[in-house]
């Protein structure tokens, strides 16, 4: 059964070739061959020429030597053409926002973070974000004109066809913002608004360590905790956008209060807030611990704990260990119901390291299947903080580059 409920153009088709063969392009390591790309493709060598030299034409696309290293003459290959212009992703997250400046080749040209407070509301943190990014751009000699498209990506819910986010439960003031259409009527540009964990997976998918899995989980631990799931090479969303909320997963149907409304999720047992707040609690009880020497109590974080947790302080390792069993708790259910081969930890809390991983790992390992279990790799992210804003990334490019093929000019 054809999954179009009408005879597909053939300008369709042609359209739906080219941006398969643009990804291709951009997310095969090292480039590809007119060849492989007609045999991975399934089509004629003649087709596969005309949809090469239209990208071609379009300049989104050019041909240089493998630089693989084999002998003999190098093969030609494909690559996505760089200096065809520039993207922006965005991370806005609970209590900091990055900026990711690339060329569209995904090449890092600049990037800035800084503390932020995503509870201060819309009109605060867009003008934020607004003013960073026009530094940023000021910088590289650059407006906002030379940019294709920009990628966001907000620590909540998304409703995507509505470009905002839905009861966001760490994200008070959002609820129903218009937040992709206030930001295209501010830069003139199309914007594409996703969930920051849905974006981490996408960034390690293409550029970290899930490249190329196609079953993968990605957990953002930070002050929320949250997933993004791609299944079958796709991000799940869900019915209404919302899939992936790992963090109000209910852990102990008692423990305590979460930002949600809930008590016991794991987000208020293993999120950034949570580490936080345990650390003060010990402190109160008056424990031996560095923690106490680390400032104000008031204002120790998840970092101070995992400062003292690698100094030896055995208090702040036990709160990190009771996280990542807790996280092992949620994420070994995960394995059980998704089967996923690769999960990848992300956000801030996750570069704690394998003071928080190992936990984690030998909970998965206690409690999930073992048909699944002996299968999964849990590791840490390889774009360490930078997973989501390179997911943002990924989506403008998507945008971008299909902007440039169509022949509508971004530049």
């Amino acid at each position: 059964m054809t999954q179009f409920a009408w005879a597909p153009s053939l300008q369709i088709i042609k359209n739906v070739n080219k941006y398969t063969v643009l990804d291709l392009i951009r997310f095969t390591p090292g480039g590809i061959s007119r060849a492989e790309l007609a045999q991975r493709m399934d089509l004629s060598r003649a087709a596969m020429t005309a949809i090469v030299n239209d990208l071609i034409n379009c300049d989104v696309i050019r041909e240089t030597e493998s630089r693989s290293g084999h002998s003999g003459r190098p093969p030609i290959i494909l690559e996505i053409n760089a200096s065809r212009g520039n993207v922006i992703g965005i991370d806005m997250g609970a209590s900091h926002i990055s900026i990711i400046l690339t060329d569209f080749a995904a090449q890092v040209i600049d990037e800035i973070e800084v503390p932020f407070c995503v509870a201060d509301g819309p009109e605060i943190c867009i003008k934020l974000a607004n003013n960073l990014m026009d530094d940023m751009l000021k910088k590289n000699q650059m407006a906002i004109t030379n940019l294709g498209a920009i990628g966001l990506g907000v620590p909540g819910p998304i409703a995507s066809e509505a470009g905002m986010v839905y009861a966001p439960p760490i994200m008070p003031g959002w609820d129903g913002f218009p937040i992709q259409a206030n930001l295209e009527a501010r830069w003139g540009i199309p914007v594409s608004l996703n969930n920051d964990a849905e974006l981490g997976a996408l960034g390690e998918w293409a550029y970290g360590v899930g490249r190329g899995e196609n079953h993968l989980a990605y957990i953002k631990v930070g002050t929320g905790i949250g997933s993004g799931l791609l299944l079958n090479g796709q991000i799940y969303h869900g019915a209404t956008g919302s899939a992936g909320e790992i963090g109000h997963l209910t852990i102990e149907e008692n423990g305590p209060l979460c930002d949600c409304g809930n008590s016991g999720c794991l987000e208020a047992l293993a999120g950034g807030k949570a580490i936080a707040r345990q650390a003060r609690e010990a402190v109160l009880k008056t424990q031996r611990t560095l923690l106490s020497s680390m400032g104000p109590i008031e204002l120790l974080t998840s970092r101070d704990v995992a400062s003292a947790a690698r100094r030896g302080d055995l208090v702040s390792q036990k709160i990190i260990a009771s996280a990542g069993r807790y996280l092992g708790i949620a994420i070994a259910g995960l394995v059980n119901l998704f089967n996923p081969r690769t999960v990848v930890l992300g956000g801030g809390v996750a570069q704690i390291g394998d003071l928080l991983l190992q936990p984690i790992r030998d909970t998965v390992l206690q409690r999930s299947l073992q048909a699944s279990a002996r299968t999964v790799k849990i590791n840490t992210a390889v774009l360490r903080r930078h997973s989501s804003g390179m997911g943002a990334i990924v989506q403008a490019l998507s945008i971008a580059l299909r902007q440039v093929a169509e022949r509508k000019d971004v530049r």
